[in-house]
């Protein structure tokens, strides 16, 4: 059965952070458009933070952990909690799990989305990082329903947070600082769902490397 190993799998967490740390000043200039335009530097100092106490040594769900508690206590905005809660979310699922097969892996996930449902008060196609997260989590669970295996779920799921990033573009923001602009929000893609989907498409094809039977 595919699976990734739980155990010195800490390492996906290090590439997520690389690749925030690498689009800091493209989800600033994106944030920028119709809020603050500190999502990029928030975002990577959290995750760079995280990176630099990380040894490679660490299972993911310790990894995980890591991240959700300096994302949750050291960086500002209304994206630390939300991201923290959502890794928190992640790694309580696969705490002392030695494999995490396609099921596992589709539990972390929802696991994540629910924890920032709860925390938030977005909901699909307020122009949030839920655009991007919702039907990645979606085409996962469609993916693995329709016999693709992990490999082929993890490759849907990167392509539809992809799709549900660009989708923003098009939404008029209904929470947080952009949706005082009203319609003046639309025709710009949406921070939070941008990142995301560079959180989901990293650990997608940082899950598949990992994968064996």
């Amino acid at each position: 059965m595919e699976h990734i190993p739980n155990a010195g799998s800490g390492g996906l967490v290090a590439e997520i952070a690389r690749v925030v740390v690498e689009n800091r000043a493209y989800l600033s200039e994106i944030d920028g458009k119709i809020g603050d335009g500190d999502h990029g530097v928030n975002m990577a100092k959290g995750f760079g933070r995280t990176a630099e106490r990380l040894d490679g040594s660490e299972s993911l769900d310790q990894a995980l952990s890591a991240l959700s508690d300096v994302l949750m206590s050291e960086i500002g905005g209304s994206m630390g909690p939300l991201y923290g809660m959502m890794f928190a979310g992640m790694a309580e699922t696969i705490e002392g799990r030695e494999r995490i097969d396609a099921g596992t892996f589709g539990d972390m996930l929802q696991a994540g989305l629910d924890e920032v449902m709860d925390i938030g008060s977005a909901r699909v196609g307020d122009k949030t990082l839920l655009d991007a997260y919702a039907p990645a989590v979606a085409a996962y669970r469609a993916a693995l329903d329709d016999g693709a295996g992990m490999a082929g779920a993890l490759e849907r799921l990167c392509a539809a947070a992809q799709t549900g990033r660009d989708s923003t573009v098009d939404m008029v923001a209904r929470v947080g600082r952009a949706s005082r602009l009203g319609e003046r929000s639309r025709g710009v893609l949406d921070a939070g769902a941008t990142s995301c989907a560079l959180i989901l498409c990293t650990l997608s094809n940082g899950a598949r490397a990992r994968l064996v039977t």
